[in-house]
């Protein structure tokens, strides 16, 4: 039996990032837990040696139960019975195994049953159970949403709902609407207070993944007349107290086993989620960063099966009196989709380090004051999650569906058909570039970050680390890139022509993301030769791109956009 885990030494190399140890002694606060958990780490090494060992466990079941029924449970789907959904078989036998082992609420503190794990194991955790059966992860994955209670609602509200989830109970967001989809500000399911101080939620929500959950974090319309973001509020729903049915599961292309849900409120009790008018402003940010990242982790665990599975098919798969991965055509195309999956994972989990410092750090000020050095890193460590996270989520899920289309290229005409897991991973890759905020909308989070130096920044850090003679080469290239990422930002900004550079944000958010994914393969290929090779072929895509971009603005006038409009 397969362990995704195991079987995948790039892992074990980005989970012992030298950064580990400053998450882990942030995470733990000295190790205080050890006194009071018996499963609680009593330093750096024992953490570490927990980190690995759970997910051993969920590379077992992953590469055992959940890639077993991946088939059975695209083939099934789940239903609605009476408003209530009734998941695929596998599916719940897959929720039922992930409960027994332990591994939900991951994240969570012990002291409500969670595990304690830093953002970085736990997104790795989502890579491995993405690449055994994509649609599933989303139900695995929204566990996270009880970060959102952590972080914003109050003590007794925490004691009430995270144990419940550490215990195995399902989450969901319930944001879009049939007329609010990417724009959250047009949000009208009506919150009306009680004269008890409860809340009651009346109208419709659509597109929700795993739409019956057990708790919900909905956005609702808490101020009267109002109709933009200033009139939301953020609200916890107990699917124990009623009034919310499933209308209807909508029939998607891929990730089937997952229920996108349209959900109608009949004055269903709620309970207000930290203060009103911040449900958009603030909560829902918040909850869209965890869960952009989420997707990024997702892309790239469909990434890696894409990869595999083309890879072992053109080993196998004869023509012309050989294996057709001896071909030119078919090996090339097999060491970019490595590249891509080498770079986008090697900056999923730089932004997860991002996240686990700065979160740390906010998670501390709660107990004391930060000194001013704590207050600047974490402010620093903060700005760069928030700039990488679009970043990944973007082109991360863009590498992800490119490397479903080449799997499915090298199978050929087989690839076609169901009889391949390729078909499959196709469709499920589909929608990682459009949930959770589409490409285009990840773009326009990361263009300030262009225009601010925040990329510029970034890309010197990288640029100022040692490298060995023998990837020399590969450093000077690169910094050749950053001189022809820099004048085609300044030749954009200089014209201070906001369509213009929101036409070129797209090419200039790309160059600043291959610079970045090729620097941070360059530093893994320090640390471990086995990155030499992905480093080589990303930095020779990276090149590519950035010309291309570069050649593109440099021979463009702000005139020529009207030949573009429809």
């Amino acid at each position: 039996m397969a362990n995704f885990y195991t079987d995948n030494p790039d892992l074990k190399h980005h989970l012992s990032h030298p950064l580990m140890q400053k998450i882990v002694e942030l995470k733990e606060r000295n190790f205080a837990d050890a006194d009071k958990f018996d499963y609680a780490p009593q330093n750096f090494e024992d953490a570490m040696d927990s980190y690995q060992k759970v997910l051993e466990v969920v590379g077992e079941i992953c590469g055992g139960k959940i890639a077993e029924n991946a088939e059975g449970v695209d083939a099934q789907g789940p239903h609605v019975e009476n408003g209530r959904v009734v998941y695929a078989d596998g599916t719940q036998e897959n929720l039922d195994l992930c409960r027994k082992a332990g591994l939900m609420g991951m994240a969570m503190p012990r002291r409500f049953g969670g595990l304690n794990f830093p953002i970085t194991p736990y997104i790795m955790a989502a890579d491995i159970v993405s690449r055994a059966d994509t649609g599933f992860e989303n139900l695995w994955g929204l566990q996270d949403c009880a970060e959102t209670i952590y972080e914003f609602a109050d003590e007794e509200q925490k004691e009430r709902y995270i144990p419940r989830v550490c215990q195995g109970e399902t989450m969901s967001m319930d944001l879009t609407e049939p007329d609010a989809g990417s724009d959250l500000q047009s949000v009208m399911l009506k919150a009306t207070e009680q004269p008890d101080g409860t809340w009651r939620l009346n109208g419709v929500k659509r597109f929700i993944t795993n739409g019956d959950s057990d708790i919900h974090l909905v956005l609702a319309r808490s101020e009267d007349g109002t109709k933009d973001g200033r009139g939301l509020s953020m609200f916890i729903y107990d699917k124990r107290d009623g009034g919310v049915d499933v209308r209807r599961i909508e029939n998607k292309m891929g990730i089937k086993g997952s229920p996108t849900c349209e959900l109608t409120y009949k004055n269903a009790k709620a309970e207000l989620c930290g203060s009103r008018r911040l449900g958009l402003i603030k909560y829902v940010m918040a909850l869209m960063n965890g869960a952009r990242l989420g997707i990024a982790a997702q892309s790239v665990g469909v990434s890696e099966r894409a990869y595999r599975e083309a890879l072992d098919y053109a080993r196998d798969r004869k023509q012309f009196g050989k294996a057709i991965i001896e071909f030119p055509a078919v090996y090339e195309m097999l060491a970019v989709m490595k590249a891509k999956l080498d770079a986008s994972r090697a900056l999923l989990y730089e932004t997860a380090r991002f996240v686990d410092i700065y979160k740390a750090y906010d998670d501390i000020a709660k107990e004391r004051t930060l000194t001013a050095e704590e207050r600047k890193e974490a402010k620093a460590f903060s700005r760069k999650a928030d700039a990488c996270t679009p970043l990944v989520k973007g082109m991360g899920s863009e590498y992800c569906n490119q490397n479903a289309y080449d799997a499915i290229q090298i199978h050929g005409g087989s690839g076609f058909m169901k009889d391949y897991a390729c078909e499959r991973v196709y469709r499920d890759a589909r929608i990682t570039s459009i949930y959770e905020g589409t490409t285009q909308l990840q773009v326009v989070a990361a263009i300030r970050h262009v225009t601010t130096g925040t990329y510029l920044s970034l890309i010197r850090e990288y640029e100022a680390q040692p490298v060995k003679e023998s990837l020399k080469g590969i450093h000077d290239i690169l910094v050749g890139l950053t001189e022809k990422f820099e004048k085609a930002v300044q030749t954009v900004t200089e014209t201070k022509n906001q369509e213009y550079l929101d036409f070129m944000a797209r090419r200039l958010v790309e160059m600043a993301g291959n610079i970045i994914m090729a620097y941070l393969l360059l530093g893994h290929a320090e640390a471990n030769e086995s990155f030499t090779k992905s480093c080589e072929v990303y930095t020779k895509l990276a090149q590519s791109e950035v010309d291309k971009h570069s050649d593109f603005i440099a021979n463009f006038s702000p005139a020529q956009i009207d030949c573009y409009k429809a």
